[in-house]
């Protein structure tokens, strides 16, 4: 595996939050890596520093220790409007609960992001358009966030990550706010993504979420957990980070 094919690296990344009664650490140490093309989850109790080391890849908020490049570039010392321009370039972001803009039309949350970063506004919408075609959102491209289902509305969400064509997309729990039906329809919308050669990573604590996956990345206490403790078979590769 050549540079070129690492989209994610993390090494003995550290997150530590003041506190009146004591230090939180959230990571003590945590180690990733992701190729491109890979779909890898990471799983574990509430608490372990998922969420945390997925906001810290995303460029939104910096470790106290440790590496991290995004497609090769660092982002350690970077300020917040490089991060802000990193992100634009390389992640696309779904959180569990949409953010979506209710003030917004569907076809014009999916814009938004294109031309934030620079893409004049027709060809910005044609890609949004493309995209909701993707989705099977088309017909809802004037309609408000606020009318969707459940699983339309993070189906959305996706659409307007996808927006930029980043390098890496992040989940952060991307069904925990969905019924059975809704999140079985965005795993199915994950794994189509995936087998179009989309790198993900995704953080859940559900076990049928995570099958989704090609690889399983197990967290505890704020670090990465051994290779030989992690889970084994049923498609997944223990984690070599």
């Amino acid at each position: 595996m050549t540079t070129s094919d690492v989209v994610l690296e993390a090494k003995a990344v550290r997150k530590t939050y003041e506190s009146e009664l004591a230090p939180v650490r959230a990571l003590r140490g945590a180690d990733l890596t992701v190729d491109r093309g890979e779909f890898v989850a990471i799983m574990g109790p509430s608490g372990c520093g998922k969420s945390t080391l997925l906001n810290l890849v995303a460029g939104l908020d910096t470790p106290t220790d440790g590496e991290i490049s995004v497609a090769g570039e660092s982002l350690i010392g970077k300020s917040e409007d490089d991060l802000a321009r990193m992100r634009r370039r390389h992640i696309g972001i779904v959180f569990q609960f949409f953010n979506l803009l209710e003030g917004m039309s569907v076809l014009e949350n999916v814009t938004l992001p294109a031309v934030i970063a620079g893409t004049g506004r027709k060809a910005a919408e044609t890609r949004a358009r493309d995209l909701l075609d993707l989705l099977g959102l088309a017909e809802k491209a004037k309609d408000a966030p606020g009318v969707l289902s459940g699983g339309q509305r993070q189906r959305l969400a996706i659409a307007r990550a996808l927006a930029n064509q980043p390098t890496l997309l992040l989940a952060d729990e991307p069904t925990g706010a969905l019924d059975s039906a809704g999140g079985q329809e965005v795993m199915e919308l994950f794994r189509r993504l995936h087998a179009s050669g989309q790198t993900i990573l995704l953080v859940t604590h559900d076990d049928r979420v995570a099958s989704a996956a090609t690889r399983l990345v197990r967290m505890a206490d704020g670090r990465t957990i051994d290779p030989s403790e992690a889970m084994a078979g049923a498609g997944f590769t223990p984690n070599e980070g």
